[in-house]
């Protein structure tokens, strides 16, 4: 079973929220499969991290034993977000697409935790893929609201998602290797259109712990089977 769960909410409305409401049907119902599950939320949407600066640069690209205080003050924050992304074994992040892409807080949270030497190597000898990711195994699942529709592969509005398309691409730094999207549409429209996309959505969502949960329970069982 996932021991750990990390669940990112970034929206910047509260009780409005869709990405939160699908935040809050995705831990209620992982809750009903593994009560004993660890989540560590972070709420970026209501507190978000820092944007990193030119000292910020300098104090990560300086080696731990050589910073000065002022420098591991600056990191701090950073330090405490990826130690969460280190426990987690499965990542979940319920943001709304803004301006087709992510909300600034979420782009601030990637930005403090994909770092060198401590999410990703940078080496030359790998000739030009240089970066590698640290950590490995982990699992994704993003679960987003968006005003239009047609943002999946092959739709019309497919070409102006820079929120999936992102979110995939960065989170390989994180050690991400298995990826899972869930969107809620049709959001401006409030027609039948956004109540069958929000059904459609949540029974993904139930499918996709129902899948984890039972995957996680028989590698427990293979794992304690006598030899």
């Amino acid at each position: 079973m996932s021991s750990t769960i990390l669940l990112i909410t970034a929206s910047a409305r509260g009780e409005g929220s869709i990405s939160r409401k699908m935040a809050e049907h995705f831990q209620q119902a992982w809750r009903s499969k593994a009560p004993t599950t660890t989540v560590i939320t972070r709420d970026i949407g209501s507190h978000p991290p820092p944007f990193i600066s030119e000292a910020w640069i300098g104090a990560a690209f300086t080696p731990a034993e050589q910073r000065d205080q002022h420098q591991r003050k600056l990191l701090a924050s950073s330090d405490e977000m990826i130690d969460e992304v280190d426990r987690a074994d499965l990542i979940v992040i319920a943001s709304p697409m803004y301006n087709y892409g992510m909300p600034a807080a979420l782009k601030a949270w990637f930005d403090q935790v994909i770092r060198v030497n401590k999410t990703f190597s940078f080496d030359l000898g790998r000739g030009d893929w240089p970066l590698e990711p640290i950590f490995r195994g982990k699992r994704l699942v993003l679960l987003s609201s968006k005003g239009e529709f047609g943002f999946q592969p092959g739709g019309s509005r497919h070409h102006m998602n820079h929120l999936d398309t992102h979110i995939a691409t960065v989170a390989h730094y994180l050690g991400v290797n298995d990826k899972h999207f869930v969107s809620i549409e049709y959001q401006e429209f409030g027609d039948e259109r956004h109540e069958r996309s929000k059904q459609s959505a949540h029974q993904q969502i139930d499918d996709l712990v129902q899948s984890f949960t039972k995957l996680s329970r028989d590698q427990a069982t293979y794992e304690s089977a006598p030899a």
